[in-house]
C-alpha cells in the first residue's frame, strides 16, 4: 500500500541523518517570518530516487491523518536538532519549525 510506503520513507529519514539532510535541502524551502514550505512534487520525486512509490495525494494523506503523529516527532527532533547545532547556514528564522505546503 502506498501510505505505508509514505510511512517508512518518514522512518527512513528519521532514522538516516545524512538522508535526512538532503531531503531538507532539495525538497524544503525557508518563507517569510520563518515559516517552511515543503514542495510535494520533490518529495515524492525525491523518495522515487530512494525506491518508495507513492503519490502527492498519499503524501498529504499522511501529512494529516491523526495515526500519522508517530513519525513526525523523529523528523521533528532531527530538523530541531539539526538547528541548534547550527548546521544548516541557510536557517536563520528564529522559529523554523513552522511548516507551510507549496
Amino acid at each position: 500500500m502506498s501510505l505505508e510506503q509514505v510511512r517508512v520513507f518518514y522512518e527512513v529519514l528519521a532514522s538516516e541523518r545524512e538522508l535526512y539532510e538532503q531531503y531538507f535541502n532539495q525538497c524544503g524551502r525557508q518563507g517569510f517570518f520563518g515559516s517552511w514550505h515543503w514542495n510535494k512534487a520533490k518529495i515524492v520525486s525525491f523518495g522515487a530516487d530512494l525506491g518508495y512509490n507513492f503519490t502527492e495525494n498519499e503524501l498529504e494523506q499522511v501529512w494529516f491523518e491523526s495515526d500519522s503523529s508517530y513519525c513526525q516527532p523523529s523528523v521533528t527532533s532531527l530538523e530541531y536538532d539539526r538547528l541548534s547545532q547550527g548546521s544548516y547556514e541557510r536557517v536563520k528564522a528564529k522559529n523554523p519549525a513552522k511548516v507551510g505546503l507549496s
